[in-house]
């Protein structure tokens, strides 16, 4: 989970390409643990804004749910194109993860105006935090599912 974070950092700047990815888990693919960072590898895309955003993609798509989009593009009536944390754009489905920066008061206007811009074009949008990532994963899991399913889903 925390390579994820870190390699999905290191897409996003740059530093590293998915092409690059790819040639070093075939090169290492014989040795210890190349099957391993394969699979990692698979699990990241660099469009996280954070690591936690990184580790809620990864541990929804263990625990079974489709693998969401990232960063997603959503146009809106009022013509803006806002990207939720992640998404299910066939379902219409989308998940906002909320850092401790968002219980700033000015943050939390921003943030409801764009739960309303979203909720206005036709999309489902759930909240996560840090405490229900790490201490209520099997009841946040179960509500998106919910959410997919109630949108068309079938597991």
């Amino acid at each position: 989970m925390r390579a994820v974070g870190i390699i999905d950092g290191l897409l996003r700047t740059g530093s590293v390409n998915q092409a690059a990815l790819t040639t070093e888990a075939a090169r290492n693919a014989g040795r210890p643990g190349g099957r391993r960072a394969s699979w990692v590898f698979g699990l990241t895309d660099g469009c996280a804004q954070s690591p936690p955003e990184s580790h809620l993609r990864v541990r929804l798509m263990l625990a079974g749910l489709p693998r969401p989009v990232a960063q997603h593009p959503i146009r809106v009536p009022a013509g803006l194109v806002l990207h939720p944390d992640l998404a299910w754009p066939e379902f219409r489905v989308a998940v906002e993860y909320d850092g401790q920066w968002h219980a700033d008061p000015d943050r939390m206007h921003l943030d409801r105006r764009r739960l309303n811009q979203f909720v206005e074009a036709g999309w489902l949008v759930l909240h996560v935090t840090g405490r229900r990532l790490l201490k209520e994963f099997p009841a946040l899991v179960r509500e998106i599912r919910a959410a997919l399913v109630a949108r068309g889903w079938r597991p």
